[in-house]
């Protein structure tokens, strides 16, 4: 997330050493210096200039610092000094070279002049071209994946159409780094400074790291809120879809009884019929007797059978001891 600050450039200078002020005519021809007056080593005596440049963001919360310097070693500056001998006119140009996060690039003119920007970032640029191109009605109806080119664009474009997946690389051929800064500066060193620098206000995009970090907290807030709230329609839906399901089974139900009582009852029962026969074939009840093990002879020649025979007949001789005699 970008936005628009300014930056204050401060040119001014100072001079050391010069012969107005060494109480001196600064129009006449110097004399010889004099090894007295001069040292070397510290410069005392010898016509020299200082020219300062500064620089600071206007209504930027995060402190007024830019980087003059893109070595990672050099400490981050606001501004630098450059030192020169001499006590002639000279005339300074300045030139300066953005770094803006996120890079923004030149339109060229011609396909400026159709987009109608000059400078923008790469996505702000591929964002006006497919608004011109949705707008001109370039993109094919049948193939969505075809961008056809209209007489401004087929210059540019270097045929007819060209397919959707190419058309970040035909646009960066179009796009060159923006033009650099320059500032011009006079200096007299036989004149005194002026007491005020000059100034110039330019204006840069930066990251607005104060804003990104409020819509980030407010994001994860919604988030938050969204996804209880998302569970929560969740849960609700669940139930709903459970009682619309028995709610249909019932209704089946009865209106299938209100049809025909007798044949839904004798169907339900042959139903409930089968089911049983299933759960005791499947062996889910111990000790059921089956109709049809007792019509197969191999049923009564299990190892059991013998057991079996043996306490029947204990219980029916024991059932005729205990009769009384004569019964």
């Amino acid at each position: 997330m970008t936005t628009a600050r300014t930056l204050r450039i401060f040119l001014s200078h100072t001079v050391s050493g010069q012969i107005w002020q060494q109480g001196g005519d600064s129009s006449a021809t110097p004399a010889p210096e004099s090894g007295s007056n001069i040292n070397p080593e510290t410069g005392e005596g010898i016509p020299a200039w200082q020219f300062k440049v500064e620089g600071r963001l206007l209504e930027y919360p995060e402190g007024n610092i830019v980087e003059f310097s893109r070595s990672s070693a050099a400490n981050t500056l606001d501004g630098f000094t450059i030192r020169r001998r001499g006590d002639t006119l000279t005339k300074i140009r300045v030139v300066i070279h953005l770094e803006q996060q996120p890079e923004v690039y030149k339109v060229n003119p011609e396909l400026a002049s159709i987009l109608g920007i000059k400078e923008d970032t790469r996505v702000g640029i591929q964002q006006a071209l497919w608004n011109y191109i949705k707008l001109e009605g370039l993109q094919d109806k049948v193939d969505r994946k075809t961008i056809h080119a209209d007489a401004k664009l087929k210059p540019i474009f270097g045929q007819d159409s060209i397919p959707f997946t190419l058309l970040p690389e035909r646009l960066m051929r179009q796009l060159q780094p923006p033009d650099p800064i320059i500032l011009h500066y006079t200096l007299n060193p036989a004149q005194p400074p002026p007491e005020k620098p000059q100034a110039y206000d330019i204006e840069v995009k930066i990251d607005d790291a104060a804003m990104r970090a409020r819509m980030n907290h407010v994001t994860v807030a919604v988030a938050q809120e969204s996804a209880k709230e998302l569970n929560r329609m969740d849960d609700e839906i669940s139930l709903l879809t459970q009682s619309l399901t028995q709610s249909h089974l019932k209704a089946t139900f009865l209106n299938s009884f209100a049809a025909d009582p007798q044949g839904f009852i004798q169907t339900w029962l042959e139903s409930q019929s089968r089911d049983l026969e299933a759960i005791l074939a499947n062996g889910q009840s111990e000790g059921a007797l089956r109709m049809d093990d007792l019509r197969r002879s191999e049923y009564f020649r299990l190892p059991w059978v013998d057991e079996a025979v043996a306490i029947q007949e204990g219980m029916r001789k024991a059932a005729l001891a205990a009769r009384p005699p004569g019964t």
